[in-house]
This record gives structure tokens, C-alpha cells and sequence, in this order.
């Protein structure tokens, strides 16, 4: 057995004599455990189509890092919708969406709360001829914006 690691480190001392080079290798599980870990993080909240037909996403806004409130379009009957989704279902948490538009006049908004598994949502406001305000939250990270008048 040690003359096997001999022949292998001399092997490889040649080799990076000769300008080569090695690739280090790591134990299976640790690129399993590195690719899962990445894949977690990368992964975030795509837009589900909870509006309904004829609605689409026209913007986004990240709830911390656990998801994200989508605000979406309908043309045809000039209504805003939004949802609140988390980057990845689980077990039942605090998550909150609220849409409202902007006024001369006191307005409600429309919100949906409660403990859910993946989504909170929809809500709906007719935005037309109005800038829109909307905001969400899953747990304790929040996040919201404005704009989009027509």
C-alpha cells in the first residue's frame, strides 16, 4: 500500500513538473452536500398563475430572502392582482399580501393573511387610472414597493 501512494505522489510531482496539472478530489458526499446547499440558494419564488387568467406579472419585489410579492396586470379588465409566494413550501407560517391604490380619497386596501404553506393571496384592486402600492411578508421578512400608474 505505501508503495502505491509513493508511485502516485511521484506520478504526480511529474506531472506538475511537466506544467500539468492535478485536480484535487473530494469525497462524493461533500460535492452531494455542496451541490444541495447551492441548489437552496439559488432556488427562489417563481410566479404561480394564482391571479387567474389574463393576469401577468408586470413586477416583483423580494420578501427578505424567503420569497418574493408578485403584482401582476390584467389589460382587459383593469385590474391589479398580487401574491405573496415563498421560495420554498413548508410548514405553516405567518404570511401576509396587501394591494391597495394610491388616492385623493381614504382607500382600503385588499390583503389576505394568515398561516399558510407556499402562498398568500390573491388580492385584487381595479388600478385603472391609479399608481399602485403593494407589499408582503412570510414570517418576519417583509418587502413592498410602488408605482405602475395607469
Amino acid at each position: 500500500m505505501k508503495l502505491s501512494r509513493r508511485t502516485t505522489t511521484a506520478a504526480a510531482l511529474a506531472t506538475l513538473a511537466l506544467g500539468g496539472t492535478i485536480a484535487a478530489t473530494a469525497p462524493a458526499s461533500a460535492a452531494t452536500t455542496k451541490a444541495a446547499t447551492t441548489k437552496a440558494a439559488a432556488a427562489t419564488a417563481t410566479y404561480n398563475g394564482a391571479c387567474g387568467t389574463g393576469y401577468k406579472v408586470i413586477d416583483s419585489t423580494p420578501v427578505g430572502n424567503v420569497g418574493k410579492v408578485f403584482l401582476t396586470w390584467n389589460e382587459s379588465t383593469g385590474k391589479n392582482c398580487a401574491v405573496t409566494i415563498r421560495n420554498t413550501p413548508g410548514a405553516k407560517i405567518y404570511m401576509d399580501v396587501k394591494l391597495d391604490v394610491f388616492s385623493d380619497q381614504e382607500t382600503t386596501p385588499a390583503e389576505d393573511s394568515g398561516l399558510y404553506t407556499s402562498y398568500a393571496g390573491p388580492v385584487y384592486v381595479n388600478g385603472r387610472g391609479h399608481c399602485i402600492t403593494w407589499s408582503g411578508a412570510i414570517s418576519t421578512a417583509t418587502g413592498g414597493d410602488s408605482g405602475h400608474c395607469g
